[in-house]
């Protein structure tokens, strides 16, 4: 997913490669790729407590990263993780409208989010029509 992103960004790209010893629980991060005096941008697909992104987030900035942003399809956002974002090195954390932000994002200023609705009506259409779906990867609507 990594390498298919930077391409299409025309961009290098850099990756963590996290270690668990049982889930839910990283035991290290490695990062492989060099980001000094780049922007770094988190790609995941979901957040909730944020333990995980915070770290990488910190990682990022201790080997060089000018800012630091984090891109995520779902945020949950449960239990320490809007204190965590608010004490991190982020400049922004975007995510999509799958799950309301309105009220964590009055506690956490970094939190913004992008609305779907659109692609997922035009994917809902599509399907009940029979027709592509991986179209909309190159097509997005607006």
């Amino acid at each position: 997913r990594v390498t298919s992103i930077a391409d299409r960004l025309n961009v290098e790209f850099a990756l963590i490669h996290k270690e668990r010893k049982k889930a839910n629980e990283v035991d290290r991060m490695v990062l492989v790729g060099d980001v000094k005096d780049r922007v770094a941008i988190l790609v995941d697909d979901m957040a909730d407590t944020c333990g995980t992104i915070c770290h990488a987030a910190d990682k990022l900035v201790s080997a060089g990263a000018t800012k630091v942003y984090a891109i995520l399809t779902h945020g949950i956002f449960s239990g320490p993780a809007l204190s965590r974002i608010n004490n991190a090195a982020f400049e922004a954390v975007v995510v999509t409208n799958t799950i309301p932000q309105e009220e964590k994002m009055k506690h956490c200023p970094k939190i913004q989010f992008i609305d779907i609705s659109m692609i997922l009506a035009e994917a809902i259409r599509r399907t009940h029509n029979g027709e592509s779906v991986s179209y909309l990867f190159s097509h997005v609507p607006l």
